[in-house]
């Protein structure tokens, strides 16, 4: 049967369309959105973010400023490391810096709400990790624990997301 022929003239949802024993279907990403993707967007993000919040820390501990500047400018360098890897993907596939702009945002801001809140929601909660110094193991323990956290906890919104076609979905057309 030619399926073009079979689906002349008529709409076909793939939204509806569900495959016995299937469950839910990704047609965006045809075939589903797979762990593994929800993981390298993670990665992608948890990278950018890492940047970030290690720099940010390693600054604010270095001038001795005070536990709120220095997680204030922790959190901003990550979203602005995060939203920068996206965006130089993305530009180096053709597109303008506008739109650029746009696809990074949509691609990385509830990812890196997530895991700025539970990265930084975790060294909060550490006794003593927010008075830890740079050459300190508990300053980096409890880093990259909540790294590793914020991880686990965000790869599920991801995958939740790129499945409905928001999130990390929105930069893979540009790849």
């Amino acid at each position: 049967m030619d399926h073009g022929t079979h689906h002349a003239g008529t709409a076909h949802d793939h939204a509806a369309h569900q495959h016995a024993g299937h469950g839910e279907h990704d047609h965006a990403g045809h075939g589903g959105t797979s762990w593994r993707m929800a993981a390298q967007a993670t990665v992608h993000c948890l990278t950018g973010c890492a940047i970030g919040e290690i720099l940010g820390m390693a600054v604010g501990t270095a001038l001795m400023w005070g536990n709120a500047a220095t997680m204030v400018l922790a959190i901003i360098l990550a979203f602005v490391f995060g939203y920068s890897l996206t965006l130089f993907g993305i530009r180096r596939a053709g597109l303008d810096f506008k739109t650029a702009i746009k696809v990074a945002l949509a691609a990385d801001t509830v990812s890196i709400v997530v895991m700025e809140l539970v990265d930084n929601g975790i060294i909060a909660l550490v006794p003593g990790a927010m008075d830890a110094h740079l050459d300190e193991t508990l300053f980096w323990t409890s880093l990259l624990g909540g790294f590793v956290i914020a991880f686990l906890i965000t790869t599920p919104v991801n995958k939740w997301m790129i499945g409905r076609g928001k999130g990390h979905a929105a930069v893979h057309a540009y790849h």
